[in-house]
C-alpha cells in the first residue's frame, strides 16, 4: 500500500545527489550552457549513471489582460520545436540581479509596448526538471496602458514577431482543446481561471 500525503507536506524539497565527476559539453558568451554529470545514488556509491544538465538563469512570463479580459499574445517562430508557437510575452533572466518583476515589466514594454498598474505572481515552475534548471516566474499584468518600446530593437525571430489580442474565453478554449500549446502561456491561462474562481486576484 502506498502511503498518503497531505497538506503542507505536499511538496518538493531541497535535494543532491553526489557528483563523481562533471564536464561542460558547451559554454560560451550566452547564457545558457551544456553539463554532463556522473552522478551517484546515496544508498549506492557503485550505482554510477550519467546526466545531461542545461544550465539557464530562468525566465519570466508575463500574462496581460486588459479591462475587457483579453490577453495580449504574440505568435513566434520557434526553431527547434519547428512551430510558430502562440505565447506570451517572455524573457530572460540575464540581467544579473534585476528582480523578477522588473524583468517582467521590462520585458512586456519591449515585446508588447504595454505598461501595467498591477502585477501579481500567479506560479513558479521549473521548465522541464529533468533535464534543466531553468524556472518560470509567471506574472499576471493588468491596469494596461501604451509605453514606447524605447531604444530596444526586434531583431532574429522577435523581428518576425506577430502581436494581438485574444479573449480569455477563447483562449482558455484552444488551450483545453490543444490547439495551442506552448507551456507557460498554458500555464498562464489555467492558474487565471483557477485564481478567478476562487477569488484569489489580486485587487487592482
Amino acid at each position: 500500500m502506498h502511503p498518503e500525503v497531505r497538506g503542507e507536506a505536499v511538496a518538493d524539497r531541497p535535494a543532491s545527489w553526489p557528483v563523481v565527476s562533471s564536464r561542460d559539453v558547451h559554454r560560451d558568451s550566452w547564457v545558457v550552457a551544456v553539463r554532463e554529470d556522473v552522478v551517484t545514488r546515496p544508498s549506492d556509491p557503485d550505482d554510477r549513471f550519467v546526466r545531461l544538465s542545461v544550465e539557464h538563469p530562468g525566465a519570466v512570463v508575463v500574462l496581460a489582460v486588459d479591462a475587457d479580459e483579453r490577453v495580449l499574445c504574440l505568435r513566434q517562430y520557434r526553431h527547434t520545436s519547428q512551430h510558430d508557437f502562440v505565447e506570451l510575452p517572455a524573457g530572460l533572466r540575464d540581467a544579473g540581479d534585476e528582480p523578477p518583476v522588473e524583468t517582467a515589466k521590462r520585458e512586456l514594454r519591449e515585446e508588447a509596448e504595454l505598461q501595467a498598474t498591477s502585477w501579481q505572481l500567479m506560479l513558479s515552475t521549473y521548465a522541464s526538471a529533468g533535464i534543466t534548471s531553468e524556472v518560470h516566474e509567471i506574472f499576471l499584468a493588468r491596469g494596461l496602458s501604451h509605453a514606447p518600446r524605447g531604444d530596444f530593437a526586434m531583431l532574429h525571430e522577435e523581428a518576425e514577431m506577430e502581436v494581438f489580442w485574444v479573449p480569455m474565453a477563447d483562449l482558455l478554449e484552444a488551450v483545453l482543446d490543444g490547439r495551442v500549446r506552448q507551456g507557460p502561456l498554458v500555464q498562464g491561462v489555467l492558474a487565471y481561471d483557477v485564481l478567478k474562481r476562487r477569488g484569489g486576484l489580486a485587487p487592482m
